[in-house]
């Protein structure tokens, strides 16, 4: 690659499918550290890669937006030459960018079953090494903010909890989670829930059943995508549903236990170093006891790696178990 080219790389649109295309950005940075990374992404999670070190220009596009927008976007794409363009959605904004070289899903690969492995499979002949581990960069700013939303929570390791989910058959019932606070409490010193806007009601619910046995900072809907994975990040451990916050922790370096009733763990769990996986019973988050979830989070615990926060590390390592009947 020329001094002062550059790569344009297609990102994915929700929270935790972005995170999951930051191990093929990491490859792309490897082989071509010089270059800046213009990136196209949704509004929900262009967040995410906003303190990414070798970013150039953020395209913005919204999946709904019709056919005008997209015709904007492609003109204003094929303004500048790329020496790379990496797509990961359809392929064809990297067909219609000035690039020299492609790399699309099509024709691609996959490393593995999960869907990080099949995002690598569309740079396989770029990837020198180990795959890399998801990443979210934060700055100072984001770890200060951080701080101050947990000021009020004495010093010791913090339990995350994420509730909230997509849609309800994703949910495990609050006072699942309350219940599991308690089994957990002599390992922790307090919780943080963690959440979007619409999860308020599930985590004031959680805050009310855990009542006395842990001080509870309640910080759904008051942090952005960037400060929340601040707060993970400070967390010893965080346990919550199939949801974007589970991928963030295991980018900023957190072990995580993830609890599934639809979906498809071995294709969709978190891609990080310490990643446990709980299934329902039958598929059946409300027949999901705590007992095998504090099991889970035990597990992950031991399997944390001594590594920075934060920092990339080995492929993960996850165990999956089945719960058994409340």
């Amino acid at each position: 690659m020329r001094e002062g080219e550059r790569v344009l790389f297609v990102t994915l649109s929700n929270i935790g499918d972005a995170v999951l295309t930051t191990p093929v950005l990491e490859v792309v940075h490897r082989r071509f550290p010089e270059a800046r990374v213009d990136l196209v992404a949704d509004p929900r999670s262009a967040e995410l890669f906003a303190r990414c070190p070798y970013l150039g220009e953020t395209f913005l596009r919204r999946k709904r937006a019709g056919w005008r927008a997209e015709l904007a976007l492609v003109r204003r794409l094929r303004r500048r030459r790329y020496a790379l363009a990496v797509d990961l959605r359809t392929g064809l904004l990297a067909r219609l960018a000035r690039a020299r070289e492609r790399r699309t899903r099509r024709g691609a690969r996959p490393l593995g079953p999960h869907a990080a492995e099949a995002h690598l499979g569309v740079v396989a002949d770029l990837l020198d090494g180990p795959p890399p581990a998801a990443r979210v960069w934060l700055s100072d700013h984001d770890r200060r903010l951080a701080a101050i939303l947990l000021r009020g929570l004495p010093g010791g390791p913090l339990l995350a909890l994420a509730p909230g989910a997509n849609w309800p058959g994703k949910i495990w019932p609050a006072e699942r989670f309350a219940g599991l606070a308690r089994a957990l409490a002599p390992r922790f010193a307090a919780v943080a829930l963690v959440g979007g806007p619409a999860d308020r009601a599930r985590t004031a619910a959680v805050a009310a059943a855990i009542g006395g046995t842990l001080p509870v900072a309640d910080l759904a809907g008051r942090t952005g995508l960037l400060t929340a994975a601040a707060v993970l990040e400070r967390c010893a451990l965080l346990v919550g549903n199939d949801s974007g916050l589970g991928h963030m922790a295991a980018a900023a370096g957190t072990p995580t236990v993830t609890v599934f009733g639809p979906g498809d763990p071995e294709r969709y769990r978190p891609w990080g170093p310490a990643a446990e996986v709980v299934v329902a019973p039958g598929r059946d988050l409300g027949r999901l006891a705590p007992g095998p979830v504090a099991e889970a989070a035990a597990r992950a615990l031991a399997a944390a790696p001594p590594v920075p926060r934060g920092a990339a590390g080995a492929p993960p390592v996850t165990r999956f178990r089945t719960g058994s009947r409340p």
